[in-house]
Formats: C-alpha cells, sequence, structure tokens
C-alpha cells in the first residue's frame, strides 16, 4: 500500500533554501547524508489539473490565517512577491526562497482534503 509522497523541487541554491526550510520554517528534518535535508511537512493534498499545454508541477503551502501568516512570515524577513488576492477558492500571495524561486501560500475556501 502507498503510505506517503515524496516532493522534489529543484533549486539554483538548494543550500539556501534547506537553511530556509530548516531556520526560518523550522521544520523538521532528517539527513539523508552528506547533507540532504528531507523535511517533514504539515499534511498535505494532491489536485490534478488539465492542460492542454506543457506538463507542470507546482507546490502550494496552505494555512489557516494567510494575513496573519504572511505578518509572522514577513517578521522572519521573508519576502512576499504578491499580496494577498483574494480568488473563488482562497486567498492566495506568493514569496520568494533565498534561491530566488518564488512559491505560493493560501488560505483554502475549498474543504481540506488533509481533514478527512
Amino acid at each position: 500500500m502507498i503510505n506517503g509522497g515524496h516532493i522534489v523541487m529543484y533549486s539554483s541554491d538548494a543550500e539556501a533554501d534547506r537553511t530556509f526550510f530548516r531556520d526560518v520554517l523550522g521544520y523538521p528534518h532528517v539527513d539523508a547524508g552528506g547533507g540532504w535535508l528531507i523535511f517533514k511537512l504539515p499534511p498535505a493534498e494532491l489536485a490534478l489539473h488539465s492542460t492542454d499545454g506543457p506538463t507542470a508541477h507546482q507546490f502550494y503551502f496552505m494555512c489557516d490565517d494567510v494575513e496573519a501568516t504572511v505578518r509572522d512570515l514577513t517578521a522572519k524577513g521573508i519576502a512576499f512577491t504578491q499580496p494577498v488576492t483574494e480568488l473563488s477558492w482562497g486567498r492566495l500571495t506568493k514569496f520568494r526562497l533565498p534561491s530566488g524561486s518564488e512559491v505560493g501560500m493560501y488560505e483554502p475556501r475549498h474543504q481540506r482534503a488533509t481533514d478527512l
């Protein structure tokens, strides 16, 4: 039986992004050897969307209160690249990782599969 998933994010500065996840977000982790940190994530969901173009993958953090989370992360020096946007499915913002990659974060308005 499948009992988990493993997300891989490619980064132009993986060491800086690992430090960010470890020190700024405070995510628990294991060292898989040679400094390759694997982080425990909060409960996750998977959505599959159709496309007529090339396939791609995206990762979004979820939170219960996007305004409070933006304040907390801003106080830790995280640079947000998009103001909170009201969408039918949630309140979305984006922030920059140390490598320069952009990651989305949203407060869902839909039922969370993690609540099942």
